[in-house]
């Protein structure tokens, strides 16, 4: 085999072409190994196994197979020349005949691919990075029971006015301009009032109102509404037909047993809610604090980003995207959604994997074992039999592969975080966890 840089011009920085020969000699030899072999043990009317002339299996597989040889030739020759010329090849290489079979001693051809890119990382000095801080009292505790018992309550009907809370049965009809419209009628449809399920004007016309009450009101829909509503203004008839009063559980021993708090006890019960509340601060934390890092890592860091990496990236969100789409119900069969909407999205991911592969391997930023243990623990805290979960992930080296990951790119974080001058901003745990209560 005979290797050599191609003169064709390169279409990116990271772009790379070769020219490759290999003897058809080296090939017809390989097909006529393949295909007695293939003699061997292929069945074919008329003939015992093994006992098929070479020439019918060749007139009946030789296409087959020289396809299967020409590519195999292809892969391995463009193998050993990477190694020969020292390529990181990232994503995949494109490859192309280039005698058009005119020279019929030789097979040519080019392989065009990208190479990773060097990685500079510029300086991190000066960069300012604000580390959130929230405590958990136990009046979050008792906000979380309140929001679980809300979660349990169960309604009675009352003869008063509707207020905040209370499970309201309406009929509603809307119009625009006179014309009803798709979605804008429904009979017996319930609603919570102040769990904002319902756009705020319509949940406030409702507050007030009695069973057998009836209201006519206009209702102004947001510009970022549904595109053909959006900015339209509604005339709805909305007649109440029941009004029920939550009733919450109160917060004993059978609640706590509800909980999953074996023994009922109360005290117990509040401890496991501190500690899931301190769990998923300290997570929302990390994640904020990550999410300055790789803005600051973009900022500084000076890459060229593999094309082919980009569009393999894009795939992937695509694919995300169809996926999420149909756990929502939703058919996707003929769906097709345009590699520009995840474009840049794929290329500032592609982007920080590289930059943080980079940071890892020159900072020896690698996963630990004991990290690794500690990250699959926390996880398997959270639910209920976690030595179960714990051996689930050590089952499979994928998973823990998974996870390293994840601690690898901590170990970035809590790297580059020295780099940065911080700060910490102290918050309230409703405002870290984007909590709105009513």
């Amino acid at each position: 085999m005979q290797t050599s840089p191609a003169s064709a011009p390169q279409a990116t920085p990271l772009e790379r072409h070769l020219s490759l020969t290999v003897p058809a000699v080296e090939i017809e030899s390989e097909i006529n190994t393949r295909l007695r072999k293939l003699a061997k043990t292929v069945k074919m009317q008329g003939f015992r196994p093994g006992k098929v002339p070479l020439a019918m299996v060749a007139k009946q597989y030789g296409y087959q197979v020289r396809q299967e040889v020409v590519t195999d030739t292809v892969h391995k020759s463009f193998s050993e020349a990477v190694r020969a010329n020292n390529y990181r090849v990232a994503g995949n290489a494109r490859f192309a005949p280039a005698n058009s079979g005119q020279n019929a001693d030789k097979f040519e051809f080019t392989a065009t691919f990208e190479v990773y890119p060097e990685v500079e990382i510029g300086s991190l000095a000066g960069k300012k990075l604000t580390k959130p801080v929230a405590e958990v009292s136990e009046k979050e505790v008792d906000n979380t029971l309140n929001t679980l018992r809300k979660q349990r309550a169960t309604f009675d009907k009352v003869e008063r006015a509707a207020e905040t809370g209370d499970f309201v049965v309406i009929d509603f009809a809307g119009k625009i301009d006179g014309v009803p419209f798709q979605g804008g009628s429904a009979e017996n449809f319930g609603v919570v009032l102040g769990e904002k399920r319902m756009l705020p004007d319509f949940e406030a016309a409702l507050a007030g109102m009695k069973q057998g009450d009836a209201k006519t009101f206009d209702l102004k829909f947001p510009a970022d509404y549904n595109p053909e509503l959006a900015g339209k203004t509604a005339q709805f008839d909305v007649t109440v037909k029941l009004v029920n009063a939550p009733k919450l559980p109160e917060i004993d021993a059978e609640f706590a047993k509800n909980l999953g708090v074996a023994d009922g006890d109360i005290t117990k019960m509040r401890d496991e809610i501190k500690h899931n509340l301190e769990r998923e601060a300290k997570k929302r934390i990390q994640a904020k604090v990550k999410d300055q890092v790789m803005d600051a890592l973009i900022e500084v860091s000076k890459l060229d980003v593999p094309r082919s990496l980009i569009e393999v990236e894009v795939g992937r969100l695509q694919e995300g995207a169809k996926q999420d789409l149909e756990a929502r119900g939703m058919t996707t069969k003929d769906l097709s959604l345009p590699a520009e909407l995840f474009a840049e999205r794929a290329e500032r991911r592609v982007k920080l994997g590289l930059i943080l592969a980079e940071l890892v391997k020159r900072n020896e930023l690698f996963a630990k074992p004991e990290q690794v243990r500690t990250v699959i623990e926390e996880i398997a805290d959270s639910y209920e039999q976690p030595q179960q979960m714990v051996r689930w992930y050590y089952s499979q080296p994928e998973r823990v592969a998974e996870v390293e990951a994840l601690v690898a790119e901590d170990n970035v974080v809590e790297w580059v975080s020295k780099q940065m001058d911080v700060a910490t901003d102290k918050v309230e745990f409703d405002q870290l966890m984007g909590i709105e209560r009513t």
